[in-house]
C-alpha cells in the first residue's frame, strides 16, 4: 500500500467519490453522447470520464472553470453538460511562444470547427487566459470547481506553479473546489522541481497546493496504474498515449497503458 494510501485511510481522507445525485444521469449521458470523437472514446477506459467528475462532485448548475484544456477531451463532456444550467469557462495559455503554455493556447483546429458547427452543444464556452501575468481566469470568488487534468508538471517546468495555483485560490468561492490530476512519480525519489519527466511526486503536490492556501479533502486511486515504473527514456511521454520513441518497444509500453496517476480533491481555505 502506498504510505500516502495509509495514511489517508487512518486521518479519514476519502477515498470514494460523494454520495450518488440524482444529476449523475445527465454526466452519463454527456459521455455517452455518439457524438463524441471517437479517439477520445477510445480513452475512456484508462480515463475513467464518469466516475472522476463524480469523484469531484460536478453538478450540471456548477460554475467551472477548466484549465488549459489541451485537445479538448474533457471539454466535449463539460461543455454539454453545464450547457443548461451550468458556467462552463476554458482558460487557455498564451499564444506568445515563449512558454510552455503556448502549446494550449488554443484548441486543435479541427477540434475549434466541430465546436463552432454545434452551438447547441459548445456555444456557452467562456474563454479566458491563464499565463504569466495573466491570473484572471473567472471573476474572483465566482467559481466553485477548477480543473487541470495533467498540467502541474507543466507549470513546474516553466516556474511560475505557484502563480498558477495562486489564479486558481482567487477564482474560487470559499469552500471552492480545486481538482489535480497528474502523472505520478515514484516517491522514493527527490522530485525535480522542474518536473521534466512529466511526474510530480503526489506528497509533493499535495504540500505546494496546501501553502497556497487549500485544504485536502479527498484523493482517489482511480487512475493508478502500478505497471507504470516511472522511469523511461523520454519520460512521461515514452507511454501511450504520445508514444514518444515510434516504434521501438512500442507493444511493451502499450501493455504498460497510460501513466501512473494521482487524483486529488482540495478545498479553498476561506
Amino acid at each position: 500500500m502506498r504510505p500516502l494510501l495509509a495514511c489517508a485511510l487512518l486521518t479519514g481522507l476519502f477515498l470514494v467519490p460523494p454520495a450518488a445525485r440524482a444529476d449523475d444521469a445527465a454526466l452519463r449521458r454527456a459521455v455517452a453522447d455518439p457524438a463524441r470523437t471517437p479517439k477520445f472514446v477510445a480513452r475512456d477506459a484508462v480515463r475513467h470520464p464518469v466516475e472522476e467528475l463524480e469523484f469531484f462532485g460536478i453538478t450540471p448548475r456548477s460554475t467551472v472553470v477548466e484549465i488549459w484544456p489541451g485537445g479538448g477531451y474533457w471539454t466535449e463532456i463539460l461543455a454539454p453538460y453545464l450547457h443548461d444550467r451550468g458556467v462552463y469557462y476554458v482558460a487557455m495559455g498564451a499564444g506568445d511562444g515563449t512558454h510552455v503554455e503556448s502549446a494550449f493556447s488554443r484548441f486543435p483546429q479541427a477540434e475549434q470547427e466541430r465546436f463552432d458547427a454545434d452551438p447547441a452543444r459548445f456555444g456557452r464556452i467562456r474563454r479566458t487566459v491563464l499565463s504569466q501575468g495573466h491570473d484572471d481566469i473567472a471573476p474572483a470568488g465566482s467559481v466553485d470547481m477548477v480543473l487541470t487534468f495533467r498540467n502541474l508538471h507543466n507549470w513546474m517546468k516553466q516556474g511560475d506553479a505557484e502563480e498558477m495555483i495562486a489564479a486558481v485560490h482567487k477564482a474560487l468561492k470559499p469552500g471552492g473546489i480545486f481538482c489535480v490530476e497528474d502523472h505520478r512519480a515514484r516517491p522514493d525519489a527527490p522530485q525535480d522541481p522542474r518536473a521534466l519527466s512529466g511526474y510530480v511526486r503526489q506528497d509533493y503536490a499535495i504540500a505546494l497546493i496546501e501553502k497556497a492556501g487549500f485544504a485536502l479533502v479527498s484523493h482517489s486511486e482511480i487512475d493508478a496504474n502500478p505497471k507504470d515504473t516511472t522511469h523511461w527514456a523520454k519520460g512521461v511521454w515514452t507511454l501511450p498515449p504520445t508514444l514518444a520513441l515510434g516504434e521501438q518497444d512500442r507493444a511493451r509500453y502499450q501493455a504498460i497503458g497510460e501513466a501512473d496517476n494521482f487524483v486529488l480533491r482540495f478545498r479553498k481555505v476561506p
